[in-house]
């Protein structure tokens, strides 16, 4: 797929990456505790049934010059403990307004380095975790990992507390391009950590990339991509390096050093997808790439793709999603709720009340119509008015009027082939996936375009 520079400057425009909506820029600090125990209360009669749990460790031995996450650097053993203990004693004390008879479909630790923390204490919220709820059957137990920080040993102690997926984050496997974004190289090559996941019955296998890095060149993050797609995992993620410096004031470090032109981050783009679909791997959503016998690429097939803050996922193994740890996001049918970044605000919140909640966002019916129209956009790459309409029982000009609905929005996209329409049918092109971002802005009439708030949809 050839996209020329005309393209990419016609489309590389600021906009939200749609992991929620309203995106977390819309949450706000103007609640009192007693309408978030509502909220959560009222979760348990509402859509989905299931329990997901997310685990923030934002802990990290050393901080990676690319990072957009909420991270701690370097503490020592006395720090994590303590934190370790604030998010047992939230688990146990939100977990008094959950309905007990719900079950969990999706366990997700992210960080920061999850593993990078001492594995007794993963243990023991795992422990805490199982002796609270009870699970679904296929239920999904994942932790994202830097391999730097795996040992094999660890592997086996993973799947004894009942883990059953695993991503890597090798976001480069040039050891050159890892030095001058200040990340640690492997401990062990990617293929042996990845055959020993297989030996302990892993059935999710992740290794993550990221494009648009110093010292990537479009040939050389191919290469990269051509070694993750050697060892063989169940899915691959090409993320695109979101530069936001104004939001992480160390990413400025990277300008120093060089990033790559638009052109480039495009090329590497295009040339990842091109080689990733003709190795067996289906393109899901804009960055994921997952085996044709893969769950999340039988739901694509059947139009049923879902994504929450954890990531792709089908309806069958969604819940709505009970945050835990600082800076986690609870992502409920009818709210988001943001615990505090701050590490020791989280502790001494967590001690005094069983809660650590900074901001909210409590959805209205238009907000979950739009958060509907864009996860189908952004999932499905396909879209139809009238079952919305069905779904919400509304009328066509109501659902119309939710999205400030004006088909002239869409025609540069049926101009460059990007999008078709039928009728009320949106269906999105192979080329169009390249900006699906942008196509879904234009369900969005709350969007306030121009502002340096998001990272480029390029």
């Amino acid at each position: 797929m050839k996209i020329s520079s005309e393209f990419i400057n016609k489309y590389n425009k600021p906009g939200p990456r749609y992991t929620s909506y309203p995106p977390a820029t819309f949450f706000h600090e103007n609640f009192v505790i007693q309408e978030v125990k509502n909220k959560i209360l009222l979760s348990n009669s509402q859509q989905p049934e299931n329990i997901s749990i997310y685990i923030h460790i934002p802990f990290c031995p050393k901080q990676c010059s690319f990072c957009g996450c909420t991270t701690v650097i370097g503490k020592g053993k006395s720090v994590i403990l303590q934190y370790v203990e604030a998010l047992i004693s939230e688990i146990k004390q939100v977990s008094e307004y959950i309905d007990k008879s719900r079950k969990v479909s999706q366990i997700h630790w992210g960080g920061g380095t999850p593993n990078s923390i001492p594995l007794e204490y993963i243990g023991q919220i795992m422990t805490c975790i199982k002796e609270i709820f009870s699970f679904t059957d296929n239920a999904e137990v994942a932790i994202e990992c830097s391999p730097a920080y795996l040992k094999l040993t660890d592997i086996p102690v993973y799947a004894a507390m009942g883990f059953n997926r695993m991503s890597l984050g090798i976001q480069d496997f040039d050891d050159k391009v890892l030095s001058l974004v200040n990340r640690e190289k492997s401990k062990y090559p990617v293929d042996k950590i990845v055959a020993t996941l297989r030996e302990n019955n892993f059935k999710g296998i992740n290794l993550d990339l990221i494009y648009g890095l110093p010292g990537q060149t479009p040939e050389s993050f191919i290469e990269s991509v051509k070694k993750a797609v050697e060892i063989n995992p169940d899915r691959i993620v090409t993320f695109s390096y979101a530069h936001v410096p104004w939001v992480k004031e160390f990413q400025k470090r990277l300008e120093e050093v060089g990033l790559p032109s638009p052109d480039q981050k495009m090329l590497m783009l295009t040339g990842s997808l091109e080689l990733l679909t003709n190795s067996g791997y289906v393109q899901i959503g804009m960055d994921h790439y997952a085996k044709e016998d893969d769950d999340i690429s039988i739901a694509l097939k059947n139009k049923k793709l879902h994504r929450n803050f954890q990531g792709y996922c089908t309806l069958e193994t969604t819940g709505q999603v009970y945050g835990f740890g600082a800076s986690s996001i609870t992502q409920l049918q009818g709210a988001y709720i943001q615990n505090t970044k701050n590490l020791s605000e989280y502790v001494d919140s967590v001690n005094r009340s069983g809660f650590a909640v900074e901001k909210v966002y409590f959805l209205s019916q238009a907000d979950e119509i739009r958060r509907k129209v864009i996860n189908e956009v952004m999932c499905n790459n396909y879209l139809d008015l009238d079952e919305i309409t069905k779904l919400f029982a509304i009328s066509l000009e109501e659902l119309k009027s939710v999205l400030g609905f004006e088909i002239s929005k869409f025609d540069e996209f049926v101009e460059d082939n990007l999008l078709k329409i039928t009728g009320n049918v949106f269906e999105i092109s192979e080329k169009g996936r390249l900006i699906v971002r942008n196509i879904a802005m234009k369900f969005d009439p709350t969007l306030k375009e121009g502002a340096q708030v998001y990272s480029k949809t390029v």
